[in-house]
């Protein structure tokens, strides 16, 4: 088996920069690096793992590595891998498949050449290893014991596969985490959606009317953070209960048909598809900016808005510009895909070391008790959520209260 396939290895040397610089602010990982090379809980373990391949995922391979796991690694977008990041891990002896700008074939070659690991672990962002697993290596599914899927889409993915029985070995819902989704959706993505958008146009936020669709955990972060930079917030939204939490919050809330003539920037951010069509574009100011926080390039109509477009330029680097048949231009930032890693460097390293500590542990949950687990989505022990929140606590150096004797009989008595 080819050890690895990167567009240059000679790139290594400013990938093991970049996954030192993420270390030394990721004390969970590190922490857990530390154990794993002492207790090796994956020596000879397989774990093929197909997440965003920047610094901060780089980091958790060698976490794992180090635990004595034989790591198979792949991206989970085509635009989103950072070449030196790839070849530094392949120069440290990790299988690695993956490089930037790889076509739908190449990408889909790749994620098959991590499975031929034949793993016993997977971790998933976006449910790719497990679709193509599903749908066209099933003769791999009696190896594996579990895995891990990190993202609200790749959720929606498994509980589909669950619910209709097909599901072929137990899946941890590292998404659903409260260590995860509280932050990493919400102040992860909100942070690093802005950072792209404001580093890839260099307008400014204030002033503007921003609209965002949906208001899941990502949303609100995105929102927030647009509120925060002076922006008119614009919410919409298919969930009642959701829509009166975004009013509650400041936002105004309405349907995409009145929002789309208001807007200046637009995010959506639901991992559903065709949020923002055509017909939303064709009554949007000229020049309106179009970008997506979900994890596919479905959410903004990208095939429709191709064909609709009577011409198409570049208006800046990971900008595309679209001239609309009423003659208005709108723009799209990093062709639709997940603006915060296709065109910038993804969440904070202090936020990704809490996600991927629950990714670390989950792996490690499954290599303990995957004889235990049933072939289902499986949900994050409170246990879990609790140590790594109490890591993170020490780490920054708070200590927190605790409930007395006392007020524990009280919380769990019926008497006053």
């Amino acid at each position: 088996m080819q050890n690895y396939e990167v567009r240059d290895i000679t790139l290594a040397p400013s990938g093991h920069q970049k996954i030192e610089w993420v270390r030394n602010n990721m004390p969970l990982l590190r922490g857990l690096e530390e154990e794993f090379r002492q207790t090796k809980p994956f020596e000879g373990v397989k774990i093929s793992l197909s997440v965003h391949l920047e610094a901060k995922t780089a980091y958790l391979c060698l976490v794992l590595a180090a635990g004595g796991a034989d790591m198979s690694v792949t991206g989970s977008n085509v635009l989103s891998t950072q070449d030196d990041v790839a070849a530094a891990l392949a120069d440290s002896g990790l299988k690695v498949f993956a490089y930037h700008g790889a076509t739908k074939e190449e990408y889909d070659r790749h994620i098959e050449m991590c499975l031929e690991n034949k793993p016993n672990i997977i971790i998933d962002d976006g449910a790719d290893l497990v679709s193509m697993i599903h749908e066209k290596r099933p003769d791999l599914a009696e190896e594996v014991w579990g895995g891990c899927e990190e993202t609200t889409t790749g959720i929606i993915r498994l509980k589909a596969l669950d619910r209709e029985g097909l599901l072929k070995f137990p899946m941890m819902a590292v998404n659903d985490a409260k260590c995860k989704h509280l932050f990493d959706n919400r102040y992860g993505t909100g942070q690093s959606t802005w950072d792209s958008i404001m580093r890839n146009t260099n307008l400014i936020i204030a002033a503007k009317t921003v609209v965002v669709v949906g208001y899941g955990w990502c949303s609100r972060g995105i929102a927030m953070r647009a509120a925060a930079l002076g922006a008119k917030v614009i919410v919409t939204e298919i969930d009642p209960v959701k829509a009166i939490e975004a009013k509650m919050d400041g936002f105004d809330v309405m349907k995409m048909e009145k929002a789309a003539p208001l807007g200046d920037i637009f995010v959506s951010a639901t991992g559903c598809a065709w949020t923002i069509t055509v017909d939303h574009m064709l009554t949007m100011k000229d020049g309106a900016i179009l970008t997506n926080a979900g994890h596919f390039n479905c959410e903004v109509d990208m095939e429709g808005l191709e064909k609709a477009a009577v011409e198409k330029k570049e208006a800046r680097k990971n900008i595309m510009g679209y001239k609309l048949p009423n003659g208005k231009w709108v723009n799209v930032i990093a062709e639709g895909r997940l603006v915060n890693i296709a065109a910038a460097d993804g969440h904070p390293a202090e936020i990704m070391d809490m996600s991927f500590a629950v990714q670390a542990m989950a792996a490690l949950y499954i290599r303990e008790n995957h004889e235990k687990l049933g072939n289902h989505l499986i949900n994050i022990p409170e246990e879990m959520d609790n140590i790594i929140a109490s890591r993170k606590l020490a780490a920054w150096g708070i200590e927190i209260d605790k409930l007395t004797p006392e007020q524990e009989k009280y919380l769990n008595s019926w008497k006053i």
